[in-house]
This record gives C-alpha cells, sequence and structure tokens, in this order.
C-alpha cells in the first residue's frame, strides 16, 4: 500500500474572516475546531503515516494552550510557517517521514470532506503522481477593472475551480519547490505545472468549501449534517468523546 503524508496549512491570516476571537482554523464547528475536522478525514486512514498542520509563529502559544493534548494524544507533527503559503508548505516539506511515497496537501479550513473523495484523488495521484480536486465553473465570468466596470465576459468553457486535496508524488514535489525561486504560487499544483508535469483533475464537490469568511461558515455548518461519517481502519476513533474536543 502507498503511504501518504498529509500537510494541512492553517498559517494564514484569517483577515476576510472579521472573527475577533478566532482565525477561522480554529473556531469551533459543530463541536470542534475547524481544523480538526479536516484532520479526522485523514487521521483515519491506513494509508496515511503522517499528518502535519502548520500554524503561523503568532499563534504558537495560543494553539499549545487550546490543543496540545489533541496534537500529543493523536500524534500530529505542528510546523511553523512562513510570511506566505507556499513558504508554509515548504516548511512543512522539510518534516515529511521518509517512507511517506506521496504529500498531500489540504487547506485546514476545508472541513466539509467526505472519504469517498479523498479515495479518488488518491488513487488518480497514485496512477499519474499529480492529481487534485477540483469542479467544473459553473457561474458566468465576467473580467472586471479597477473602477469595478465589466471589460469582458470570460467563456467559462474547459475552466475548473481547484480545490484540495491536492496529491503528488513526494519527489515531483520536492523537485516543484526547489525551483520555486521564490514564485509565489496560489497552490501547489501551479508549481508543479511549472515543471512541465501533467496534474489529473478530479472531480469533487461543490460541498467542499474553503471557510473564508462568516457566511461561509454558515453553509459549512450546514454541508457538515449532510456529509456521512468518517471511515476509520484502527481500533479506537480518536474522536470519540467529542468533549475533548470543545
Amino acid at each position: 500500500m502507498a503511504k501518504f503524508a498529509v500537510i494541512l496549512p492553517a498559517a494564514g491570516q484569517s483577515r476576510r474572516f472579521h472573527d475577533k476571537h478566532y482565525k477561522k482554523p480554529f473556531a469551533p464547528l459543530a463541536n470542534r475546531a475547524v481544523w480538526l475536522h479536516s484532520a479526522e478525514r485523514f487521521l483515519n486512514r491506513a494509508d496515511v503515516c503522517q499528518l502535519i498542520l502548520v500554524i503561523s509563529k503568532d499563534d504558537r502559544d495560543d494553539f499549545n494552550f487550546k490543543f496540545a493534548s489533541n496534537v500529543a494524544i493523536l500524534g500530529i507533527d505542528v510546523v511553523e510557517g512562513g510570511a506566505e503559503r507556499a513558504d508554509s508548505i515548504e516548511a512543512a516539506l522539510g518534516r515529511v517521514k521518509p517512507e511517506a511515497d506521496f504529500v498531500c496537501v489540504h487547506d485546514a479550513a476545508r472541513p466539509c470532506l467526505a472519504d469517498a473523495w479523498i479515495d479518488n484523488v488518491f488513487e488518480a495521484a497514485a496512477k499519474s503522481g499529480a492529481a487534485i480536486l477540483a469542479v467544473p465553473v459553473s457561474s458566468t465570468l465576467k473580467r472586471v477593472n479597477k473602477n469595478n466596470k465589466i471589460q469582458e465576459t470570460v467563456s467559462r468553457q474547459d475552466l475548473w475551480e481547484a480545490q484540495t486535496p491536492q496529491v503528488f508524488r513526494r519527489q515531483l514535489l520536492l523537485d516543484a519547490y526547489a525551483k520555486r525561486e521564490g514564485f509565489n504560487a496560489t497552490d501547489d499544483a501551479q508549481l508543479v505545472e511549472r515543471l512541465g508535469h501533467e496534474v489529473t483533475v478530479v472531480s469533487g464537490s461543490p460541498v467542499n468549501i474553503k471557510i473564508t469568511t462568516r457566511e461561509d461558515f454558515r453553509l459549512a455548518e450546514h454541508a457538515m449534517k449532510a456529509l456521512p461519517k468518517p471511515k476509520f481502519d484502527g481500533p479506537v476513533h480518536p474522536f470519540a468523546d467529542d468533549d475533548m474536543w470543545r
């Protein structure tokens, strides 16, 4: 069985979340923090050998106060990220265990994930070396100038909205970051594309939303209720006692 290391970036500033008490990955959603919902989907899998959570250095003390027991019990590695998302992923790559064949990157703020979607993108990555979840763009797209005036309508044909998980053969992702040279990629697939390596797109779901605003948070609350419970391959479910994660 191929082994996957999972990186959950959670080091962003959450500027659009507008909550004075929480950054979005650490806000409580259905009785536990958002990042714990994301982590749960991977911790339950026999093919995942490591989970790395990337946090901001500024959040370290508060994170340890709230979640140190979670991290210890679940065996999660915590890494301090950098100024940009790509800096954070690069820092986490240096901590990936040698037994990992593939590296999966999943936004910590995407808690509405189903096991079947992970199965599909893992399988596609195992075949092609690189695969991401994405959904076809369904809305009409407008290019707008700085004065908020429409300049043109952009064809949505062949356009997809990238999601996570994004999964890559380990050495491929290491090579992509080695040749990054300061390029500020908005996702990991973009760096792999720059190498000339094809990336397979796997159909995801609009339910797999990334929480950015408070409105997204409310949508996620409803979506969580509709998702099937995570499968579990081990002897004890890590979230059996919800009171531990409030």
